[in-house]
């Protein structure tokens, strides 16, 4: 399995952990930008890849929004984050390198991913895999079944090339470069990603995954990612990240657009752990169309400050969306995270489901949006916030915010914030489990709600995860 595990764990686990996710690898890069982000830079990047006018003319307009707009004043501190001390645009390949055949990877790369599981887990049950070392995709396969029924799954530099006229008509099409300071850096010096497409009516029955590492100190990510399925189409994506544990701060803006028309089907799942020095500052948005379904399962585990609200716009008659999230932090560590719901037709429904755990001073908060507009009639929403705090030194928040202009709209909204029982751990103890192990039933079991969604494989890899993590805090 390939769970980004960066190695926040305890004793000899640690060190396990560290040596299988959070190593770093000694490679020369064929084109590196330098530090710092001006119009050269996003002309170099743009250039490098033989983009059309349009795309240099967008990146050009998203820099200069990205200059005008000032840094967030809410949420979490993102004041260690030096815009000019970040490389935007680092590879080790050349556009041609990229390959569909694991062997013609580059040894020192392939040997990166074969530690991390990659090509296992793809042999295994994957319809077909992606993997990003920094800013480029330098392998990406898809099964020939898949092919065959017109599946297209690539990254998105070559959906750019081989798909111009679908890239050109959604790029920025939910997510406009005018949404925030960090939507803009990546409209400007976006590299990589995946691009998928599901032809009417074919139904992508395992999961499509992309593998996103950042190994490069001081480096910036900055993947953009695009999924439409077709009327009556389904797929489920499965993104995985990590980077090494520098003492210099990363930063990772992704931007994901996600298309479900009538009828169909999308599921994506990020599961992710990145290292503690990492900014997590990601914008993702979905529009679900007449009885279409959007999912997202979102699991962030790792990261010096996550900030992540993935939204379903449910534009379409029928149309329902849903959000599981987990968010675990530890020492240092700040997870912003939530969801967002936008009901804007009749018979729309959607349903958030919040889990969080802090522990060593950790702080997760949860901040979310749910607005039914005018003429949404009979919109149904739902959302569960619990959050366990496993000491005093931690801390949970939830920020909720509820719109209702619509009279037929039923809303609900609960919430739960606590520690776990001592009598719950003493029975188990008594038992004869000893108290880690105790504790991670305890919160595994908090945590179902989640990891029931998974893969069986995903799910047995979060949970070996979790319990890393809880190591730390009892042993």
């Amino acid at each position: 399995m390939h769970c980004a595990n960066c190695g926040w764990m305890s004793g000899r686990r640690i060190d396990e952990g560290y040596k299988k996710y959070g190593f770093s690898d000694d490679i020369r890069y064929k084109h590196i930008s330098k530090k710092g982000l001006d119009e050269k830079v996003v002309r170099f990047i743009s250039e490098l890849k033989g983009e059309p006018d349009w795309m240099t003319d967008f990146r050009l307009k998203a820099f200069k929004i990205f200059r005008a707009k000032s840094m967030p004043k809410w949420g979490a501190d993102l004041s260690g984050i030096d815009f000019a001390k970040i490389r935007y645009y680092a590879s080790p390949i050349d556009e041609g390198d990229k390959t569909d055949a694991w062997e013609k990877v580059p040894k020192e790369i392939k040997r990166t991913f074969d530690r991390i599981g990659i090509p296992e887990a793809e042999r295994k049950f994957l319809g077909g895999a992606t993997a990003q070392y920094d800013s480029e995709v330098v392998y990406h396969n898809l099964k020939k079944e898949w092919e065959g029924l017109g599946v297209v799954f690539m990254d998105m530099d070559s959906g750019l090339r081989e798909y111009p006229e679908i890239v050109k008509k959604n790029f920025g099409r939910i997510i406009p470069s005018s949404d925030n300071k960090f939507a803009a850096l990546n409209t400007a010096v976006w590299s990589g990603g995946s691009f998928v497409y599901v032809p009417k009516g074919v139904r992508v029955k395992i999961p499509l995954q992309a593998y996103f590492r950042i190994n490069t100190r001081n480096a910036g990510q900055f993947e953009r990612t695009m999924i439409i399925a077709e009327e009556g189409a389904s797929v489920h994506y499965v993104e995985g990240c990590s980077a090494p544990i520098y003492s210099a701060a990363s930063l990772h803006a992704a931007v994901v657009e996600v298309i479900a028309e009538k009828n169909a089907y999308i599921r994506y799942t990020t599961i992710q752990n990145w290292s503690n020095n990492v900014y997590n500052l990601v914008t993702k948005r979905a529009i679900a169309h007449e009885n279409a379904v959007v999912e997202w399962l979102d699991g962030n585990i790792g990261s010096k400050v996550t900030m992540k609200y993935p939204c379903i716009m449910l534009k379409g008659e029928g149309a329902r969306g849903e959000v599981i999230s987990v968010a675990f932090a530890g020492r240092g560590q700040v997870q912003d995270a939530g969801a967002k719901m936008v009901h804007s037709a009749p018979r729309t429904t959607s349903r958030i489901i919040s889990k969080s755990i802090s522990q060593e001073g950790g702080r997760c908060s949860y901040r979310g949006l749910v607005r039914v507009g005018k003429g949404a009639l009979k919109a149904r929403s739902f959302v569960q916030c619990d959050a366990y705090i496993l000491d005093r030194k931690s801390r949970s928040d939830t920020y909720p915010s509820i719109r209702i202009d619509e009279r037929t709209a039923t809303v609900g909204h609960e919430a739960k914030v606590g520690r776990i029982s001592q009598e719950k751990l003493f029975y188990l103890m008594s038992r004869g489990i000893p108290e880690k192990d105790a504790l991670a039933m305890v919160v595994l079991g908090f945590i179902e709600s989640f990891t029931k969604e998974l893969p069986m494989e995903y799910a047995v890899e979060l949970n070996r995860l979790v319990e890393m993590h809880l190591g730390k805090a009892v042993g």
